[in-house]
């Protein structure tokens, strides 16, 4: 459900048969026989997908948060589901940069940040827009593998917070120690 101030919620494949995904066969050869993918299998697995296409590729950083955004079994791994939903997530992100890189130069600048976020349901004020730049941007750029990061850490923090806001008003509570744990796994 979407409602004011909050972004699109997580995408996600429903169910089917691991066995009948084309992308079942590119997992379980980079996970191997322990059936999950490490951040770093992560980061050799999107470096050769070539997923990132013609844009920089994805820092050991950004492949933890992926795996922690996704984490359901908070294994510090990704198995099968998981990896087909960030498959989605990633597929969808990258179109969104793309969309709003128009010089294909590898970056977006701060207007186009704020529209791509914009674009993916959330509404953020210029308070928050600004921290966003400030920790993203260089020289007020913002490059693919930090727009990735950015996207995942708005989805999580989303995510968390949609789960403490019961009455779904735009409001939660929490506890310093659940803070510290929400944002720190983010």
């Amino acid at each position: 459900m979407a409602y004011p101030g909050y972004g699109a919620g997580p995408g996600g494949v429903p169910g089917g048969v691991p066995g009948q995904d084309p992308l079942y066969g590119y997992f379980s050869a980079v996970a191997g026989q322990d059936g999950q993918i490490s951040a770093d299998e992560l980061q050799r697995c999107l470096t050769q997908s070539g997923i990132s296409g013609s844009y920089q590729h994805f820092s050991l950083d950004t492949c933890r948060l992926m795996i922690n955004m996704l984490d359901r079994d908070m294994s510090g791994s990704m198995g099968f589901a998981e990896f087909r939903d960030l498959w989605q997530a990633l597929n969808g992100w990258k179109n969104t940069f793309a969309s709003y890189d128009r010089d294909h130069s590898g970056t977006v600048e701060g207007h186009e940040m704020q529209q791509a976020i914009t674009s993916m349901g959330y509404r953020l004020s210029p308070q928050a827009m600004n921290c966003i730049m400030k920790r993203y941007s260089t020289n007020s750029r913002i490059t693919f593998d930090d727009f990735m990061s950015c996207c995942i850490r708005l989805r999580a923090l989303t995510d968390h917070f949609r789960r403490r806001d019961t009455t779904q008003n735009g409001s939660a509570t929490f506890q310093y120690d659940d803070f510290i744990q929400v944002t720190m796994s983010v």
